[in-house]
């Protein structure tokens, strides 16, 4: 099963300039939390942003690259696993990947960006069920981390 993770704004803003815009630590941890020991699908922008160039540690990297075209039998063979698979970004690989995601971890930011240029693609949420599972704050920077189910 696949579940994108991911940290948005009201806008649905993901990043800027190659990067994210939120830096919240209570996000990263929720981050770590839920990803740790799983397998985390990424688009190679995404794996070569990560800090230390090793990418995720605890965690199967698998990186998406439009050169190497095995995108989408690395998504037939994922597919058909029981385990959860972790989608983290970024914009075209959310975009890709929301069609065969059942679950959504968004961690929504309550504020805006006018300067974001990537952007989590618009989903329908009438066709999820929404669970909240916590609120936190950092830098004088609200969130709320949401579960987003597919009906």
């Amino acid at each position: 099963m696949f579940s994108i993770i991911a940290v948005v704004g009201k806008n649905r803003e993901l990043g800027k300039k190659g990067g994210l815009i939120w830096r919240l630590p209570g996000d990263m941890k929720f981050f770590r939390e839920k990803t740790l020991g799983h397998k985390v699908v990424m688009g190679r922008k995404t794996y070569e942003s990560i800090p230390g160039g090793k990418g995720l540690e605890g965690r199967e990297n698998i990186v998406l690259s439009r050169k190497s075209g095995d995108a989408e039998a690395i998504i037939r063979e994922l597919a058909c696993s029981n385990e959860e698979v972790f989608v983290a970004g970024g914009g075209s690989v959310y975009q890709k990947m929301l069609p065969y995601s059942a679950r959504l971890y968004l961690t929504e930011v309550d504020a805006t960006d006018a300067e974001a240029d990537t952007f989590f693609p618009e989903f329908d949420k009438d066709k999820y069920t929404r669970v909240e599972l916590g609120k936190g704050e950092d830098n004088g920077i609200k969130y709320t981390f949401s579960q987003y189910d597919k009906k």
